[in-house]
């Protein structure tokens, strides 16, 4: 089991510790409603640094991204970020992510944790073109500095102005401290913040100026359970649960970073999807009665016919009902169709809703 050069402080402050993706992480500290209701009303920090970041340099660099992963990287510019996903060559997906432009010719990749390995062959083994690729992961710590309040809470510990970095844009800048350090307005909680990467060897120094700073705003550490609800509040994809090698970026309603002005892997296949359409679609969809849906759970109609499976589901901190994400056949798909789930013996009512879960 891997530790994060915070793993000391995390069980220092009473965390409770769970295996995650090959690392020892902070699952909850005081509990997952009253990490959730920090994020969603103040300000809360995630220790994120399993996740993966790949460093793709040099003329070809660009080459390389643009035949890996579905979204149009040419389109960004320096202090742009992109959220994209890597398909398969199967109809799946390989991993999301999300690509940097550091320069002209460097680009930086952040993967899921779980997925570290297997993303860096899956992008070698497409590197014909010989841009230059640095696996950086073990290197780098990550924190989420993540709420409403993050701004006015972190604008001290920076010369940055925080309120100028637009969403999805990130600044090079001094924080905590601490010199070129990545400041990034991005994260997958649904309630603003900054997406903090720096030196392993640094990191402490930032956790501990980010709490100095933040402590009369209410700062607090946030553990990966209220990350996954706040997340699914928003109906954002986890991968492993709502999308993996198996399902299609049409499927999972990732059409949006699907450009189709260039070639990507499978991007024909891809496309004839989007143009004849599929036959199953990932759906979210509100309890009408008490329940709580879980991954695995089968979707069926009133008369008990499956017609999917629950891929993510909660008790929802912000709404008080149970809320989910599931694949269901393309007819049930639509908004404000009932359907049910199957929760143990019970068969419990549910409507489908647009997203987000929770609209701030």
């Amino acid at each position: 089991m891997k530790n994060t050069a915070l793993t000391h402080v995390h069980e220092e402050l009473g965390a409770k510790m769970v295996p995650f993706a090959g690392y020892n992480m902070p699952v909850q500290y005081e509990g997952i409603n009253i990490e959730h209701e920090t994020v969603r009303s103040g300000v809360g920090v995630f220790d994120v640094s399993h996740m993966g970041e790949f460093l793709i340099e040099g003329e070809n660099a660009l080459e390389l991204i643009q035949i890996v992963t579905s979204n149009d990287a040419s389109k960004l510019e320096i202090g742009n970020a992109q959220y994209s996903c890597m398909p398969n060559d199967k109809g799946g997906i390989v991993d999301d992510l999300i690509v940097y432009k550091i320069k002209e010719t460097t680009y930086l990749l952040v993967v899921n944790a779980s997925n570290i390995e297997k993303d860096w062959n899956w992008i070698s083994s497409h590197n014909t073109m010989n841009a230059e690729m640095k696996n950086i992961s073990e290197d780098y710590s990550l924190l989420a500095i993540q709420g409403p309040k993050a701004v006015e809470a972190m604008q001290s510990v920076t010369s940055v102005d925080l309120a100028a970095i637009k969403f999805y844009n990130f600044v090079v800048g001094d924080f905590a401290g601490i010199e070129h350090v990545i400041i990034s307005a991005t994260g997958y909680t649904g309630s603003g913040g900054f997406e903090i990467y720096c030196k392993n060897s640094e990191v402490e120094q930032v956790w501990n100026k980010v709490f100095e700073a933040g402590k009369d705003f209410g700062i607090k550490p946030i553990g990966l359970a209220a990350r996954d609800t706040l997340r699914l509040e928003m109906g954002y994809c986890l991968y492993g649960n709502d999308i993996n090698d198996t399902t299609s970026p049409i499927e999972a309603g990732l059409g949006w970073i699907t450009k189709f002005t260039k070639d990507f892997v499978n991007s024909e296949a891809i496309k004839e999807q989007k143009e004849e359409g599929v036959t199953k679609k990932l759906v979210a969809f509100e309890l009408t009665e008490k329940g709580i849906p879980r991954n695995g759970y089968k979707i069926v109609t009133e008369n008990g016919a499956v017609i999917g499976e629950v891929t993510s589901g909660t008790m929802s901190p912000s709404l008080k009902k149970g809320i989910g994400l599931g694949y269901v056949e393309k007819a049930f798909a639509k908004k404000d169709t009932q359907i049910f789930i199957q929760v143990r013996k019970k068969t419990i009512p549910a409507i489908t809703v647009k997203l987000p879960f929770y609209k701030g």
